[in-house]
């Protein structure tokens, strides 16, 4: 596989990163080595990740080999779905329009905000007693 020619895109969400490559023959999809529905095992987060080949009717004609890492098991999900949008417009320029109609092309900007010194959390103020 890998003496073939493939395209590349990377993807992020919250703190997670997906660098998915896809080939241009029909084959099945593997996250890690493994297959996709071992990785993502909630139904919601492997539809989220394979979204792109829905909107674009790329479904069985392309292989797709990623590596993720950080984040959660859907911080993953997205991740990936992020980095396969962005290889399948490098693969074929015309795909861009039905992925930015989808929404996949856009990074989810959305992080965990960073606690503040003098707070228990982000927020969340030490309880006040009055006596």
């Amino acid at each position: 596989m890998t003496s073939q020619q493939y395209y590349y895109g990377t993807g992020r969400r919250k703190t997670a990163i997906a660098r998915v490559r896809v080939y241009n023959t029909p084959g099945g999809s593997t996250v890690n080595g493994k297959p996709i529905d071992e990785v993502f095992t909630v139904g919601a987060w492997l539809r989220q990740a394979i979204s792109p080949l829905g909107a674009t009717n790329l479904t069985d004609k392309v292989t797709i080999v990623a590596k993720t890492h950080g984040g959660g098991s859907g911080g993953q999900a997205g991740a990936f779905a992020h980095g396969l949008a962005r290889a399948l417009v490098v693969m074929d320029e015309n795909l861009r329009k039905p992925l930015r109609d989808a929404g996949l092309m856009t990074r989810d900007s959305r992080m965990k905000e960073s606690k503040k010194y003098g707070l228990k959390k982000a927020r969340k103020a030490p309880q006040y007693t009055k006596r």
